[in-house]
């Protein structure tokens, strides 16, 4: 079973229209899930949760879904300093007035969490679990920085076992890793990337229904060109922060928005 997993689109239209077609083209996907944070920083968020509607994608709550939804205080971000600080609740405020009844709507009606059964829910084998953040928090940035003892203490809050799969996104960055049977996926992100590169990211994930082995479970990072001038266009359009723009054509490493771990 091969899945397309995608995450942190944060309103990138574009981004997204050339993810999906690059997965059209791909005719041995089984399904596409989205990983969470539909919205936020770009100005499609209306037209981004509309295309994922369309084409049906299953997926789950980033925090930015879960905050807009709720009218939360803040987007649940984290800030290295206070200038990011101030762009991210500039970026919170105007997409919760641009977002609509009907977005809203989708995005609280979003779960927490997703489990995929390849070989069929009638048996006890292979889980992919699917979290933005963690199991516990979709605020917890899973960095690859972090320990094999932060790992494994949240593969064991998700019930995790030997042979299973947990993917993630939210920090933006792609990485994938095993320990003790278990397959770690960060998913990246589709519309603001992190790690120095401005194309569009995502993961293919190839799953053996029947394997106890995380060596069993693929995973693929991929990168697509998209039109990125017309993000940035778009955005600089909708009198969002010009940093927002920059961010895009230096793949995150803009000074101001891309201290490691920083952001949506």
């Amino acid at each position: 079973m091969r899945y397309a997993l995608i995450s942190d689109v944060h309103a990138n239209l574009p981004a997204l229209e050339a993810v999906l077609a690059d997965i059209a083209r791909r005719p041995d996907v089984a399904a596409t899930y989205h990983l969470g944070d539909l919205v936020g920083y770009a100005p499609w968020a209306n037209e981004t949760v509309a295309l994922i509607r369309q084409a049906g994608i299953a997926g789950i709550q980033g925090n930015y879904d879960s905050t807009v939804a709720t009218d939360y205080a803040h987007c649940g971000c984290r800030y290295e300093d206070p200038r990011q600080e101030s762009l991210a609740h500039l970026s919170y405020e105007w997409t919760r007035r641009a977002v609509s009844a009907e977005t809203k709507s989708f995005l609280a009606a979003l779960p927490f969490r997703l489990d995929l059964r390849p070989g069929g829910g009638h048996a006890a084998v292979r889980t992919v679990t699917l979290v933005h953040g963690t199991p516990t928090l979709n605020t917890l940035y899973w960095t690859e920085d972090r320990t094999d003892a932060f790992c494994l203490k949240r593969a064991q809050a998700a019930g995790a076992r030997p042979g299973d799969v947990i993917a993630f996104g939210h920090t933006h960055k792609p990485w994938s890793r095993a320990m003790d049977g278990i397959r770690f996926v960060n998913t990246g992100s589709v519309g603001r990337p992190k790690d120095g590169d401005p194309r569009a990211g995502y993961v293919l994930l190839d799953v053996s229904a029947g394997s106890d082995s995380a060596d069993s479970a693929t995973v693929e990072i991929v990168r697509v060109e998209y039109d990125v001038e017309r993000a940035m266009d778009g955005i600089r359009r909708a009198g969002l922060p010009a940093e927002f723009a920059d961010h895009l054509a230096t793949g995150g490493l803009s000074p101001s928005t891309t201290a490691p771990g920083a952001g949506a």
